[in-house]
């Protein structure tokens, strides 16, 4: 504890009030020697005694009523500390067990581990993004290819989709996550649906996306990279909304269809695509075949 938050011990308290009492029985003795004579003159000294005596009584009473609240003061900063000190150790032993349980070579026992940090990230705002970290890293392990641990991985992903989409639930108990930054380079994601999120970042480079990747109406505040992703499959950005830096697609590999829509302010310099694939690009967008088989994405007219 602070120095700031020491008390004084009852031994002490005790001493100063013993002290204060012989003191006073000694003023007493000394006025009822002096001023006991009963004349006029020792009358009116002794009333004026007896006002400074009322002053200092009721100066000392305050005085009493201070140490008591300070005490108690002390005692309360002591209980919130203490609670402090608890809810900590319970996050951390809920966060290490759940951890734990990410590790296991069980499916069941991986979801559970899962859904004990989303309920740990639901109650204690603070700790979300740390959370949303060991999800994301989860999902940058390897794959097996299993189809217990492909459920497993949609599972984490769909945790993800439900609580970074906003709306009803943006009130502080809401399921919304707000300002949550995603970190999945290398990952093999498995039909990822990020569709109508709110997300501040995300960074997707090398990142493999297997089956249907949607990020349709999707919000990236600050950041969104893509460089040298493959969409194995179909990727829909319709509506998508690219805050911060635009060039996001360099490297990027699509390898099947691919739509952005008339509306999309996306930038796909450096963009590939694979032909015999029906693409809509975004307004100022085209392809042309490049040396190597692969299908360029390039400007068809100056971007204004």
């Amino acid at each position: 504890m602070t120095e700031r938050n020491r008390v004084l011990s009852t031994r002490t308290i005790a001493w100063w009030g013993t002290g204060i009492v012989l003191l006073a029985a000694v003023a007493a003795a000394l006025l009822l020697w002096l001023l006991g004579g009963g004349t006029p003159a020792d009358s009116s000294r002794l009333d004026a005694l007896r006002t400074a005596s009322s002053i200092v009584v009721g100066t000392g009473g305050a005085a009493a009523l201070l140490l008591a609240a300070r005490r108690q003061r002390s005692a309360e900063l002591n209980l919130e500390q203490k609670d402090h000190d608890a809810t900590e150790r319970r996050i951390t032993d809920m966060y290490g067990k759940a951890a734990d349980q990410l590790g296991s070579d069980k499916a069941p026992v991986r979801l559970a581990g899962l859904y004990a940090l989303e309920r740990l990230a639901q109650s204690h705002a603070d700790q979300r993004q740390t959370i949303v970290n060991v999800l994301c890293a989860y999902l940058r392990m390897p794959l097996d290819g299993t189809d217990e641990e492909v459920q497993v991985r949609k599972a984490a992903q769909r945790i993800l989709m439900l609580h970074l989409r906003p709306g009803a639930g943006e009130e502080p108990n809401g399921s919304y996550w707000p300002d949550i930054d995603l970190d999945f380079s290398g990952a093999k994601l498995i039909a990822l649906t990020l569709s109508h999120c709110r997300i501040r970042s995300i960074v997707c480079y090398q990142t493999e996306f297997q089956e249907i990747a949607t990020f349709r109406g999707t919000e990236f505040g600050t950041k969104a990279d893509f460089h040298e992703a493959t969409f194995h499959d179909r990727a829909d950005f319709r509506g998508t909304v690219f805050g911060g830096e635009r060039d996001v697609f360099r490297g990027t590999k699509f390898e099947q269809h691919a739509e952005f829509g008339m509306n999309s302010e996306a930038r796909l310099a450096g963009a590939l695509a694979k032909p015999g694939y029906k693409r809509s690009w975004p307004p100022g967008w085209t392809e042309e075949p490049g040396d190597d088989g692969w299908l360029r994405v390039v400007p068809s007219s100056v971007p204004e």
